[in-house]
C-alpha cells in the first residue's frame, strides 16, 4: 500500500471517529453547513422576515405609506416612478409598502398556524403512540373524520361563517392541519416505546409523561422540525387559495394572497400581478427546499 493510500485511510478513519463521537443534533448541522441550497434558502427566508419586520423603518426612510390613497394622481404608477420603488396600485397606493406590511400578516399566520399546528400534532402523536388502547382509537377517529372531509370544502365553509381576520385564520388552520403530524409521530412513537432504554426507564419508576418529555420527544425532533418547515409552507398556500376565493383575510389587512387576488381586475399592470406572485412562490419553494435539506440533515444513515 503507498503511503498516500496509508494516509487517505488513516484520514479517513479519524473521521469516522469524530463522527461517532457526535450527537445526531451535531452531525446535522456539520451537514446542513454543506447543503448550499438549503443555506440560501434559510438566507432568503431570514431576508424577507427582517424586511416585514422592519417595514415601519422602510416605509419612514422611503417617505411612503401602506394606507394613503390618492387615486386621481398616483393610481397605477410604473415601476421605478417617482417615490414609489415598486409603483403604485389602483388606490395610488405604494406598492412596495403595501408589500412589506402585507408580509407580516402572510408570514405571521404562516409561522403562527404552522407552530401551533404543530404543538396540536406533536402531543396527541406522542400519547396517542405511547399510551395506544382507547386514546389511540378517540383520536384516530378523529382523524378519520377530519380527513373525510375534503380539505377546501371544509375551509371554505368555516371562513364563510366566521369571516376570518389574522388571529381567527391562524386558529383554523392549525386545527385542520394538525393530523398528518399526529399520524407521523404517532408511528415514530409507537417504534420508540418497546425499545430498551424506554423500558429501563419505566423499571426505574420513571412517570409516564417524564418518559414522553425526556426519552420520546427528543428523538421525534427532527421529525417535528421537518414537518413544521413543509407545513408552514403549506399554511401560506392555503391562505392564498382562499383569498382567490374571496373567503381569507379581507380588506383593508393586507396579504400576499388578497394582493395578488386583487390584482386579477387589473391584469394590464403586471407589476401588482408579479410581485405577490413571486413572493408566495419564493417563500413557499425555500421552505419546501429547508424542509428537505432538514430531512437530509437529521437522516441518521446518511454517510456525509
Amino acid at each position: 500500500m503507498s503511503a498516500q493510500n496509508t494516509h487517505e485511510r488513516i484520514a479517513q478513519m479519524e473521521m469516522e471517529e469524530v463522527l461517532r463521537s457526535k450527537s445526531l443534533t451535531q452531525l446535522a448541522i456539520m451537514r446542513l453547513r454543506k447543503d448550499r441550497l438549503t443555506l440560501v434558502a434559510l438566507g432568503v427566508i431570514a431576508l424577507l422576515t427582517i424586511l416585514s419586520v422592519a417595514a415601519p423603518i422602510i416605509t419612514d426612510l422611503l417617505n411612503v405609506d401602506p394606507n394613503t390613497t390618492d387615486a386621481a394622481e398616483s393610481a397605477f404608477l410604473p415601476v421605478g416612478a417617482e417615490g414609489h420603488i415598486l409603483g403604485t396600485d389602483n388606490l395610488g397606493r405604494d406598492h412596495l409598502a403595501r408589500l412589506l406590511y402585507a408580509g407580516q400578516v402572510s408570514l405571521l399566520i404562516g409561522f403562527l398556524s404552522g407552530i401551533l399546528s404543530l404543538l396540536i400534532g406533536v402531543t396527541l402523536g406522542i400519547v396517542t403512540g405511547y399510551f395506544g388502547g382507547l386514546v389511540d382509537d378517540l383520536v384516530n377517529w378523529v382523524i378519520t373524520t377530519l380527513n373525510s372531509i375534503p380539505g377546501l370544502v371544509l375551509l371554505i365553509v368555516i371562513s364563510a361563517v366566521f369571516s376570518p381576520g389574522p388571529v381567527t385564520l391562524i386558529l383554523v388552520l392549525a386545527f385542520l392541519t394538525w393530523t398528518a403530524t399526529t399520524r407521523l409521530v404517532r408511528g415514530e412513537t409507537f417504534s420508540i416505546r418497546s425499545r430498551e432504554y424506554i423500558v429501563s426507564a419505566q423499571a426505574l419508576g420513571a412517570s409516564n409523561i417524564r418518559i414522553m418529555l425526556v426519552h420520546i420527544l427528543p428523538n421525534v425532533f427532527s421529525l417535528t422540525i421537518v414537518t413544521l418547515a413543509i407545513n408552514i409552507g403549506n399554511v401560506i398556500l392555503i391562505e392564498s387559495a382562499l383569498s382567490f376565493l374571496g373567503l381569507g383575510v379581507q380588506a383593508p389587512t393586507a396579504t400576499w394572497g388578497n394582493m395578488l387576488t386583487k390584482s386579477r381586475e387589473f391584469l394590464s399592470q403586471p407589476h401588482l400581478v408579479l410581485f405577490p406572485g413571486t413572493l408566495i412562490t419564493v417563500v413557499v419553494l425555500c421552505l419546501y427546499i429547508i424542509g428537505d435539506g432538514l430531512r437530509d440533515a437529521f437522516d441518521p444513515t446518511s454517510t456525509d
